[in-house]
């Protein structure tokens, strides 16, 4: 199918039309100096699109980081202005998700640092029985989500003493002897969980929220099976820096969790598996995917098809690309980059991944880059919506 172009820019954001296979991008807001990073998108009950990120000087030397947020109506061509969704008075606010249940509730995910250290981070959590209709947002129900990791010290420390014997000196075994001294601290296995990537609800109605904490640099699973009044934690997802699991089920109900790779060599997604409904998890190992430390989401598409938006590289967040599945994630034929700079010049990472009514596709994502070597940086948070024909296509996305 022949591909039929036409592009602008405005205020910074390239949009390219398509028809057949099909691509937009756009800035939400125009590239600005304060560090704006890890958003989450999802389309409301009504229609619109939300977007939320987290903005301000520098979450670990400054309390001014706010949660902000934007919505795009139906048929607009642009985002409407940003507007504050969170602000602790004091203490930054980060790592904010958002998500829509099955029964239109909005739920709102975050961190909020209490000393400007991610291990300080408190979460909290906020649903919207209307889904966000009013405005400004109604919040039906607001408490800080506190969990506590049974066993934590018995599950942990084993596993982590293996690694540790298997590392010679370093920066990763000192970090694996600090995590084996904390496993037992009550109060560090209560704090420090930090959202990141959309919630998964099963069939049941169980929501399961991904979560992971700097403290262990591993991941852990928040259960609830009443709607978000109780929650309970799952068992570790235990790995040498798996973090910020994304969550997929397969056909046959396995829940797939794929991480990303704070770990040493060789930089790869790490993936593992849990086959009862989240609450215990397989080894977790080391997949042929690229990952260069960096965020990365999944999600089944209503076709059955598998969709990844991901830093494929062993190093450095430059380049961003869509892969896609046919066969739950074994292979990866169909690979599409959306931005791709030379390396050490843009950065472009944390993409946030939906699939809306209409069946486009749509990510958003953290976009920082410089006009010059020398000029500061820029950033802002860039939305990007095509159709898995588009990724089929090939070639580099246009920009």
């Amino acid at each position: 199918m022949k591909l039929h172009l036409a592009a602008f820019c405005l205020l910074g954001a390239c949009c390219v039309f398509a028809a057949g296979p099909s691509f937009e991008a756009q800035a939400i807001f125009p590239p600005q100096p304060l560090h704006a990073h890890s958003s989450s998108i999802v389309e409301l009950p009504d229609g619109r699109l939300m977007t939320c990120w987290y903005i301000g000087s520098g979450e670990r030397t400054a309390d001014d980081v706010k949660v902000q947020a934007a919505y795009l109506r139906p048929g607009a061509g642009q985002w409407d202005p940003p507007f504050t969704l969170a602000d602790t008075p004091g203490f930054p606010d980060t790592n904010p998700v958002l998500f829509v249940d099955r029964e239109k509730r909005l739920w709102f995910f975050w961190a909020t640092i209490l000393d400007n250290r991610w291990e300080g981070a408190l979460l909290k959590l906020r649903i919207s029985n209307d889904g966000g209709r009013q405005q400004p947002i109604r919040w039906d129900y607001s408490d800080n989500l506190l969990l506590i990791p049974r066993d934590f010290a018995a599950k942990v420390s084993p596993v982590l003493q293996g690694l540790s014997t298997t590392l010679a000196t370093g920066k990763d075994k000192a970090e694996v002897d600090a995590a084996i001294g904390n496993a037992s601290n009550k109060l560090l296995n209560r704090l420090g969980w930090m959202p990141r990537i959309h919630p998964l609800q099963l069939r049941s109605g169980r929501v399961l929220v991904p979560l992971y904490s700097d403290t262990y640099n591993l991941s852990l699973i928040a259960i609830t099976d009443d709607g978000g009044l109780n929650w309970r934690a799952s068992e570790p997802l235990i790995s040498l820096g798996g973090v910020q699991p994304s969550l997929v089920v397969r056909k046959d109900g396995t829940i797939i969790a794929y991480m990303r790779d704070n770990g040493p060599p060789p930089q790869r997604a790490l993936v593992g598996e849990s086959h009862d409904d989240g609450v215990t998890w397989s080894e977790i190992v080391d997949s042929d995917i690229p990952n260069p430390g960096s965020s990365l989401e999944v999600i089944a598409l209503r076709d059955g098809s598998w969709c990844m938006v991901l830093n494929d590289t062993e190093e450095g967040r430059h380049r961003l690309s869509v892969w896609l599945s046919v066969d739950e994630g074994k292979t990866w034929p169909w690979k599409r980059t959306l931005e791709n700079d030379p390396p050490k010049t843009g950065s472009y990472s944390y993409p946030s991944l939906l699939q809306t009514r209409d069946g486009l596709i749509h990510v958003t994502y953290s976009s920082s880059s410089r006009e010059a070597p020398q000029a500061p940086e820029l950033q802002t948070i860039k939305h990007a919506k095509f159709t898995s024909e588009w990724v089929k296509h090939g070639g580099a996305a246009a920009r």
